[in-house]
């Protein structure tokens, strides 16, 4: 995806795909990619436009034309990409473009055509595309949803292991992971509700948490094995909804760094046969930074092309 962002008149575009856990940036100079950049994650208990306007200034190092942007926690009563435009004019952007992470999650994924992708990283969406419809299901948040996710699976780890410390669970080679960073174990969710940067420690334990469940741990297992049915289930929902269920062979993808672990990615493509035997289950062509980099290059004429915000 060498070109992703490029067209003519086109002089110095900055993308940028904003997420809980990190960002990335990509600067699309005359149509040529230079090196991505990573920065410090996107604080949802924030006003976000002040945090993307820093961004694109730490981030585009000189003017740039156009600003294409994928984010977490993007809510209409917060999407304001004319305001977001005025508090970086300065560096003479004439346009912002603003969607969804699950919007360039699936732009990266699929491009422009029918069917469903699921992202999941700290936290988890999927969108769903059809002839005339969209529909995005879950990435609501890890206090009412994100179901499958790095948080979701981190959550479950610490509920398994404090059982495990109470006798009400399964012992689990869990609890060690945990009290190397609490030896204290019962100050954990004190230490925890303190944290600023909460969602991300949590989330961190699921690549943890994959590991043991590659070498067995019953515990993790079956922590792993419910990540992939609600990724799963999330992408059937989402196909319903847009009407492709009744197709004998949807074409889904998933992405993001829980579906890296064979342990989650192999139940999750196992569950999608078993519901679809036909299912064609993609390869991500690229990632959401490619998504938020094709932004600009949406037809009017596409499912996705009103979920994109322009000033």
């Amino acid at each position: 995806m060498g070109d992703a962002g490029s067209r003519p008149g086109l002089t110095r575009h900055l993308a940028i795909d904003a997420g809980q856990t990190g960002i990335r940036t990509l600067v699309i100079d005359d149509g040529i990619r230079a090196p991505e950049a990573e920065l410090p994650g996107i604080l949802t208990s924030q006003p976000l436009m002040p945090q993307l306007a820093a961004v694109i200034r730490r981030a585009s190092s000189g003017p740039v034309d156009v600003v294409s942007i994928g984010s977490t926690g993007l809510i209409a009563e917060e999407t304001d990409p004319a305001g977001l435009r005025m508090l970086v004019a300065d560096l003479g952007v004439t346009q912002v473009l603003m969607a969804h992470d699950s919007v360039t999650s699936y732009l990266g994924a699929l491009g422009d055509q029918r069917g469903a992708v699921v992202a999941a990283g700290t936290g988890v969406v999927t969108l769903a595309v059809g002839a005339h419809e969209v529909a995005r299901v879950d990435g609501w948040g890890n206090l009412i949803g994100d179901a499958g996710s790095g948080y979701w699976i981190g959550r479950a780890a610490l509920d398994a292991v404090m059982r495990d410390h109470d006798g009400r669970g399964d012992a689990t080679a869990l609890t060690a992971v945990v009290a190397a960073d609490f030896p204290d174990i019962e100050q954990a969710y004190i230490e925890l509700q303190a944290d600023p940067g909460r969602v991300r420690r949590i989330a961190g334990y699921a690549r943890a948490i994959a590991e043991l469940a590659a070498e067995g741990d019953p515990v993790a297992s079956i922590i792993c094995a419910g990540a992939a049915h609600e990724l799963a289930h999330s992408i059937s929902a989402a196909l319903m909804r847009v009407g492709e269920a009744d197709r004998p062979d949807p074409v889904v993808c998933g992405m993001g760094g829980v579906l890296r672990a064979d342990v989650i990615a192999g139940p999750f493509a196992a569950e999608l046969r078993r519901r679809w035997e036909q299912v064609d289950i993609r390869t991500p062509l690229g990632s959401g930074i490619d998504g938020a980099a094709l932004l600009p290059a949406v037809a009017a004429d596409s499912a996705l092309f009103g979920l994109i915000a322009r000033g």
